[in-house]
């Protein structure tokens, strides 16, 4: 079995975050939000992945992942340039893919406790597709499935106007070979897109064989600014307890907080779990950082509080406020310009910004 990531997509709804950068590697508690996808994949004994790259700084997800050998597996990468559909990426994977199953796996998704159950069962079945589904509120903005009345998966529908379902595709599907048949017959959307959704419904028309499993735990198609807190939240809340960096006496580390090598946790400085502090980054004296916050490494704060927030790798602060629930891009020097600027603020800030608040 094979794995393919889509890592393209310009990322509007992101922006500042996404003018320099791929979505994909937007941090979540310090990890790249694509990361999780090919830790997933690793986890399922799959030794090749192919990530398909999108016109959004390209070159970045090569710097970052390479050839695959810091992880001891073979990675490759296929150019889509523009975003023309799921299906359309899938269908650049054909040589990748030769005669083997696969997994198809958006960067930009997380999903609770892996898919290693799910590839196992698509491993020893007869079905030529698999898809994960979830419950959603607002099932027309996904493609979403429809059942017959004894819960029999008989249809897809992309971004339908009148949802038959409130069952939407989370964006990992497990495909055989024959699904590439069914992307050659595929003509562009209403999107200008190939959809995915129309071509595993050809196959289901043409008797393929497609099965489903309803996900039971938390996914997140990591989207907006928001989607992106919400899911720092939720992957904050199932970590652990490490320190490995100084702590000084008089310093507070209270819950499940981990503390990376090289950084330091000054007299004074209180943090407060679930949280994240990277490596090499140092808290000074007074300063506050609250639940549900990723500090990366090579951060500064001389001064502030921070709750519900990431910052990014190489950040400076030094302003006598309370930032919460922000995201702050790498490199970033905020700072206290003496203004009488209200004490609690909400920033989304791209790479290199200086603030003078």
């Amino acid at each position: 079995m094979k794995g393919i990531v889509l890592h393209g997509g310009a990322g509007t709804r992101l922006r500042p975050l996404t003018h320099t950068g791929p979505k994909q590697l937007i941090p979540i508690a310090n990890k790249p939000v694509s990361r999780y996808a090919v830790e997933d994949l690793l986890a399922c004994s799959i030794d090749e992945i192919a990530f398909v790259l999108g016109d959004t700084h390209p070159d970045r997800v090569r710097e970052y992942y390479g050839d695959g050998s810091k992880f001891g597996k073979k990675f490759q990468y296929v150019d889509q340039g523009a975003p023309l559909g799921i299906a359309h990426a899938v269908g650049l994977c054909r040589d990748f893919v030769g005669s083997d199953s696969f997994i198809v796996y958006l960067g930009d998704n997380l999903i609770k406790g892996g898919i290693t159950e799910y590839a196992d069962e698509f491993r020893r079945s007869d079905s030529d597709a698999m898809i994960l589904l979830t419950k959603v509120k607002e099932p027309s903005r996904f493609g979403v499935a429809s059942f017959d009345g004894k819960g029999k998966l008989i249809g897809l529908v992309e971004k339908p106007k009148k949802p038959p379902s409130n069952f939407a595709l989370t964006g990992i599907y497990m495909f055989k070979p024959i699904i590439f048949d069914m992307i050659k017959k595929l003509k562009p959307s209403w999107r200008n897109e190939l959809e995915i959704t129309e071509a595993i419904q050809m196959l289901l028309m043409d008797g393929g064989r497609v099965s489903h499993h309803i996900v039971e735990g938390w996914w997140k198609d990591t989207g907006t600014p928001e989607d992106i807190l919400e899911s720092n939240r939720l992957i904050l809340d199932e970590q652990g307890s490490k320190i490995d960096g100084v702590v000084e006496n008089g310093a507070s580390v209270q819950g499940r907080v981990v503390i990376g090598k090289g950084s330091r946790i000054l007299q004074g400085a209180k943090i407060r779990g679930p949280s994240i502090i990277g490596e090499d980054t140092v808290l000074d004296s007074g300063v506050y950082v609250g639940p549900y916050t990723s500090i990366g490494n090579h951060v500064t704060i001389k001064r502030g509080e921070i709750e519900d927030s990431i910052i990014m790798d190489h950040c400076t602060i030094d302003a006598p406020y309370r930032i919460t629930s922000s995201i702050i891009g790498t490199y970033t020097t905020i700072r206290d310009s003496g203004s009488h600027t209200p004490k609690g603020i909400r920033l989304t800030l791209g790479e290199n910004c200086q603030l003078d608040l």
